[in-house]
């Protein structure tokens, strides 16, 4: 292996922070907290700070893969330091800036964002910051634990700083199967025929002469832990199971399965917990965005026979487990960049059946994923989109009530939609599941509010829609989100005044 420090400069986080002047554009590596760029980020809030203590304007335009990790989504929002963010956020102070309006942000299906980059509807990238194991003299980057969009950062950025990460195994480059797209029209069919066929190299692509310098770290991912099952979420996993059961049983998934999706958070995670638990459906493939923490146990068991992502979204005592058994891992896992990953031709070409989380559902099967009110981001649509308009199967998870009751999940009209009515075809909650496929509205309607509605709610809702007026899909514009103006005003959706 090659001395870094007599190929390219050795730069403290600092001295790179030199390279980036206000109203930069600067595209981090990571998708997820998993592989995303953090000595260089950290250097940055710090230098606003100063800056912003003189009275010297500093921000910087952040382009990601997806979320990212406290370092880039709290640390630089902490020292508002971010003036436009795309394409997926996660951070408690980056989500109040944008909802306050001081952050301009864009939210977008991710797989959209390696060609939007490449061809400058960003505009200029300056600086691309990117986490890898290693750097070699032509320029091959060993990526850590995710790709994301960091090939396509790497080629289209002005210029570049490596983080050489000594925290993450080099052999973690065994997972990676690196692909970057030519440009429309001239590309061939994207020859994945299974999750786990491999087609580009496990390497990324950098000019030399581009690369400023290398920042060497030594910290590890911060994906935090998932929270404990409750009964709720565990309801959902065990409608999930039993709709998947019935549907394989009957001949409407095929004998050897489907490959699976979900989405990334608790109740994701625990609903691959309880799949891997239902021994009577067969063992699953995967493709999917991430692989997270139940996913390592299940591929130890046999009922994952392997996984193909994006990222390893894995806290650090499972990353360590998974890089120490390597041997058993590395021929059934598969990481891609996210326009692979999330590619709708591949989604729909292998079956997929996806399994995402929504904040809320209207009773027409209408689902929000990332706005409250229809007005205040959350996190963002991320990859949801792809695999549900182009799933074999498209399912959406949630609990019926938040906020102890005064929040009901199930609406008369969601005030923003991310996922419409022609692409949801299952609601779940811990009540029940309903299955959209082939319904009229009013029928679904009927079906949701009957399955998946919290009893205190579910006379409202049969109210609403026996009042509404007649048309096709029914509704009272005046009343439509009466919920929504009841939780605003009172604190809680339930017009008697609480759950």
């Amino acid at each position: 292996m090659m001395t870094l420090q007599n190929t390219f400069p050795t730069l403290t986080a600092q001295e790179a922070v030199a390279f980036i002047p206000h109203g930069a554009t600067v595209a981090f590596s990571g998708f997820s907290p998993a592989g995303s760029a953090k000595e260089v980020p950290l250097a940055i809030a710090g230098h606003a700070r100063r800056e912003h203590a003189q009275g010297r304007p500093y921000q910087i335009r952040v382009l990601t893969g997806a979320s990212s990790g406290r370092c880039i989504d709290e640390e630089l929002a902490g020292a508002e330091a971010i003036s436009w963010r795309a394409p997926y956020q996660g951070g408690k102070s980056l989500r109040r800036q944008i909802n306050a309006q001081q952050t301009e942000y864009v939210d977008m299906h991710l797989s959209h964002v390696p060609q939007m980059a490449a061809w400058g509807f960003f505009g200029k990238i300056d600086l691309a910051v990117v986490e890898a194991t290693e750097i070699t003299s032509d320029g091959r980057v060993y990526l850590t634990s995710s790709i994301g969009a960091s090939p396509t950062y790497l080629k289209f950025a002005e210029r570049v700083i490596i983080e050489l990460n000594r925290s993450h195994s080099p052999r973690l480059r065994e997972l990676a199967d690196i692909i970057v797209l030519p440009p429309p029209p001239h590309r061939n069919p994207i020859p994945v025929h299974d999750p786990m066929t491999r087609i580009g190299v496990p390497y990324a692509v950098v000019d030399p002469k581009k690369v400023l310098g290398v920042v060497e770290t030594d910290s590890c991912d911060d994906v935090e832990a998932f929270s404990v099952v409750n009964d709720d979420v565990a309801r959902i996993g065990q409608h999930v199971a039993e709709f998947l059961l019935q549907e394989w049983a009957s001949g409407r998934i095929p004998k050897d399965f489907l490959p699976l999706q979900s989405g990334v958070g608790n109740i994701a995670n625990a609903l691959m917990a309880a799949l891997g638990d239902c021994t009577d459906l067969p063992a699953f493939w995967m493709y999917s965005e991430v692989f997270q923490d139940a996913l390592v146990t299940l591929m130890e068991s046999g009922r994952l026979l392997g996984a193909s992502a994006t990222s390893l979204t894995v806290t650090t005592p499972r990353l360590k487990h998974l890089i120490d058994n390597l041997d058993f891992f590395g021929s059934r896992i598969v990481l891609r960049p996210q326009e692979i990953s999330n590619h709708p031709g591949i989604i729909r070409r292998l079956g997929v059946i996806s399994m995402n989380t929504a904040l809320e559902a209207d009773i027409y099967g209408n689902v929000n994923s990332s706005h409250v009110y229809g007005m205040d981001i959350v996190n963002g649509i991320g990859g949801s989109g792809e695999f549900t308009r182009n799933g074999y199967l498209s399912l959406f998870m949630t609990p019926s009530t938040a906020k102890g009751g005064h929040i009901s999940a199930i609406v008369p009209m969601c005030p923003h939609i991310d996922n419409n009515e022609h692409s949801v075809q299952v609601l779940v909650t811990e009540q029940g599941l309903a299955d959209l496929r082939g319904l009229g509205p009013v029928q679904r309607a009927r079906l949701i509010i009957d399955k998946c509605a919290h009893p205190a709610y579910r006379d409202y809702l049969h109210a609403y829609l026996a009042e509404a007026r007649t048309g096709h899909i029914r509704h009272d514009l005046a009343r439509c989100f009466e919920l929504h103006r009841n939780l605003l005003e009172k604190g809680t959706m339930r017009p008697e005044g609480g759950v």
